[in-house]
C-alpha cells in the first residue's frame, strides 16, 4: 500500500538513460543497506514506456495543467468581463465553486488512476524505490543509480547547499538570506528633502513600477520562464539532456541558493581526458529563452573544456523567478559549487556568457575577482536603451524607472570592478541588442559595453583622440574596412606591447591605468586601436547563431 501511494504521489519520469560502464561502482566497494540493485541496461528501454493507464491519465492532467496556466495569465481580463458582465455575484459564485470543486475531485481521480498504472509498471517501481532510497541516504552509489533516471526535478534531492560550511569559507562575508550583494542605482538628486510628502506622491508610480515589472516586464524580459513556452520546447530540452549525459558523461546536480530556490545544473568533467583545456572549467551563463540543454554550452564542450551549465530561476528544473537578485544569488551558489565541490580553484574557471547571461557573468566577475577569464557573446551595457526601443515613447519616465528599480541590468558598471581578461564578441547582424535596425552596427550595444571598458581601464588613451578612432574602427561592417582603419594609423602592434609592459612592470596591474598621459596624440591613437581590437572580435552572424567553436577564443591578458 505504501508503494502504490508513493506511485501516486511521485514524479513523472520522462527517460531512463544508457547506464555507462565509466559509471559501473567498482567490485570493492560495498553497497550501503538502502542501495538498491540495478537491473542491466540491456533489459531496459532507453526512454520510459508508460503504461496506457499512466499514459491517459498524463495527458488529461498535462491538459489541465495547460489550461490551468492559460487561465492565470488571462485571469486579470476574465475577472473584469465577468465583473461588467455581473457574474461575481454571491448567486453566481456559488454555484461555481461547486463546478470547481467536482472538477478537482475528479483530477485527483485521474491523478490514482496513474499511481495505479505506474505501480503495474516494474520499471516505474525500481525507479520510485531508488530514488525513496536516495533521499534517506544519499550514498554515492544510490545518487549514481538515480542519475541514470530523468524526471520531474522538483522531487530530485538537493546536491548543495549555500549554507555548507565547506563553501563559505574564504567568502568575503558571504551572502544573507536575503540575498547576495548588488551593485544599487545612485538616487536622483532632484535637490529637495526626501520628505514624507515626497514620498507619498512618488507612492502611484512605485506601485505602478512594481505591477509592470512583476507581470508583464519580467515575462517580456525573460520569456524563457513563462510556463507554455517550456512546456513547448520539453522534447527538445528531454532531447538535450541525454545528449549531455549518455554522450558526455554529463553529472546533473540540484543547488540551493541563498533565497531558497532551487537551481538546476549540468557538469561535464573534461580533467581525465587527453583535452589539455579540460583542466579549466567554463562556467555558461545562458540567455533569456536560452536553457542549458540547447544552449551555449555546447560551444566550450566541442573546443575540449569542462563546462558548468546551469537554469535561470524558473527555467526548466530551477524554480523561483529570474529578477536580478535571484539571478545574482543563484550564479553565486553555482560558483561555489565549483569550487567546493567540483574542486576547481578560480583561477581555472572562465565564464561565458550569451545576451543576458551577460549580467551574472560580469555579477561573478565583479565578485570573484580571482575568476580567469570572462568572455561575453553578444552582450550588452545596460538595459534601459534596449527596453526603450520596444516600449512607445510617451512611456519613457515609466520604463526607466522600472528598470533601475527592479530590472537593473547594468553590466558595464560590474564589468569594470573586474581585473581579469575579457573578451566581447560582436555580431554584426545583430537584431536584438541593436537600439535602431541591424544594419545599424554603431547602434549595437556591445559598442558601448567595450568603449565603458576601455574608457575605465585606460581613461588616459581614450581620451579626445582615441575615443574618435575607437568609434571610426566600430563603425567598420567588415574585416578588411577594419584593417583599412587600422592601417591609416600604422599601429606598431610591438611598440603598443612594449608600453603596457613597462606600464605594468612599474606601477602593477591594477586598473585604471594612466598610461598615455605624456603620450603624443598618434601614439594614443595607436594605443587605443590596439586595445579596442584585443578586446572585442566582430562575428557576422544574428544574435540567436551558434558561436563556432574556431571564434571560442580565450581573451587577451599581457
Amino acid at each position: 500500500m505504501a508503494k502504490l501511494l508513493s506511485c501516486v504521489l511521485g514524479p513523472r519520469l520522462y527517460k531512463i538513460y544508457r547506464e555507462r560502464d565509466s559509471e559501473r561502482a567498482p567490485s570493492g566497494v560495498p553497497e550501503t543497506p538502502t542501495s538498491v540493485t540495478n537491473p542491466p541496461s540491456s533489459s531496459w528501454d532507453t526512454y520510459y514506456q508508460p503504461r496506457a493507464l499512466e499514459k491517459h491519465a498524463d495527458s488529461i492532467l498535462a491538459l489541465a495543467s495547460v489550461f490551468w496556466s492559460i487561465s492565470y495569465y488571462s485571469s486579470p481580463f476574465a475577472f473584469f468581463y465577468l465583473y461588467r458582465k455581473g457574474y461575481l455575484s454571491l448567486s453566481k459564485v456559488v454555484p461555481f465553486s461547486h463546478y470547481a470543486g467536482t472538477l478537482l475531485l475528479l483530477l485527483a481521480g485521474v491523478a490514482c488512476l496513474r499511481g495505479i498504472g505506474r505501480w503495474t509498471n516494474p520499471q516505474y517501481r525500481q525507479f520510485i524505490t531508488i530514488l525513496e532510497a536516495t533521499h534517506r541516504n544519499q550514498s554515492v552509489e544510490n545518487k549514481r543509480q538515480l542519475a541514470n533516471y530523468n524526471f520531474d526535478f522538483r522531487s530530485w534531492p538537493v546536491d548543495f547547499h549555500w549554507e555548507e560550511p565547506s563553501s563559505r569559507k574564504e567568502s568575503r562575508g558571504g551572502p544573507s538570506h536575503r540575498g547576495v550583494a548588488l551593485l544599487r542605482p545612485e538616487p536622483l538628486h532632484r535637490g529637495t528633502a526626501d520628505t514624507l510628502l515626497n514620498r507619498v506622491k512618488k507612492l502611484p508610480c512605485q506601485i505602478t513600477s512594481y505591477l509592470v515589472a512583476h507581470t508583464v516586464g519580467r515575462r517580456m524580459l525573460f520569456p524563457g520562464s513563462v510556463y507554455l513556452l517550456q512546456k513547448a520546447l520539453m522534447p527538445v530540452l528531454l532531447q538535450g539532456q541525454a545528449r549531455l549525459v549518455e554522450e558526455c558523461n554529463g553529472r546533473r546536480a540540484k543547488l540551493l541558493a541563498c533565497d531558497g530556490n532551487e537551481i538546476d545544473t549540468m557538469f561535464v568533467d573534461r580533467r581525465g581526458t587527453a583535452e589539455p583545456q579540460g583542466q579549466k572549467l567554463v562556467i555558461c551563463c545562458e540567455g533569456n529563452a536560452g536553457f542549458y540543454e540547447v544552449g551555449c554550452v555546447s560551444t566550450p564542450l566541442e573546443a575540449g573544456y569542462s563546462v558548468l551549465g546551469w537554469n535561470h530561476p524558473g527555467f526548466a528544473g530551477s524554480t523561483g523567478v529570474p529578477f536580478p537578485q535571484n539571478e545574482a544569488n543563484a550564479m553565486d551558489v553555482v560558483v561555489q559549487f565549483a569550487v567546493h565541490r567540483l574542486g576547481f580553484q578560480l583561477q581555472d574557471i572562465i565564464i561565458y556568457a550569451w545576451s543576458i547571461g551577460g549580467f551574472t557573468a560580469t555579477w561573478a566577475a565583479m565578485s570573484y575577482p580571482d575568476i580567469s577569464a570572462v568572455i561575453l557573446d553578444a552582450s550588452f551595457d545596460d538595459l534601459v536603451p534596449l527596453a526603450l526601443k520596444v516600449m512607445p515613447d510617451s512611456w519613457r519616465g515609466l520604463v526607466t524607472r522600472t528598470v533601475r528599480q527592479h530590472l537593473n541590468l547594468n553590466n558595464a558598471e560590474q564589468l569594470c570592478r573586474y581585473q581579469g581578461p575579457v573578451l566581447l564578441i560582436r555580431r554584426t547582424k545583430d537584431e536584438i541588442i541593436t537600439t535602431t535596425v541591424p544594419e545599424d552596427i554603431m547602434s549595437n550595444r556591445g559598442n558601448d559595453l567595450l568603449l565603458k571598458l576601455l574608457q575605465h581601464r585606460y581613461p588616459r588613451v581614450m581620451a579626445d583622440e582615441g575615443l574618435r578612432v575607437v568609434r571610426q574602427w566600430l563603425e567598420a561592417s567588415s574585416q578588411l574596412e577594419e584593417a583599412s582603419i587600422y592601417s591609416r594609423w600604422e599601429v606598431e602592434e610591438d611598440w603598443c606591447l612594449s608600453v603596457l609592459r613597462s606600464y605594468q612592470a612599474e606601477h602593477g596591474p591594477d586598473f585604471p591605468w594612466s598610461v598615455g598621459e605624456d603620450m603624443s596624440a598618434d601614439g594614443r591613437r595607436q594605443l587605443a586601436l590596439f586595445l579596442a581590437q584585443r578586446h572585442l572580435h566582430n562575428f557576422e552572424a544574428t544574435h540567436c547563431t551558434p558561436l563556432p567553436v574556431q571564434n571560442f577564443q580565450m581573451p587577451w591578458h599581457l
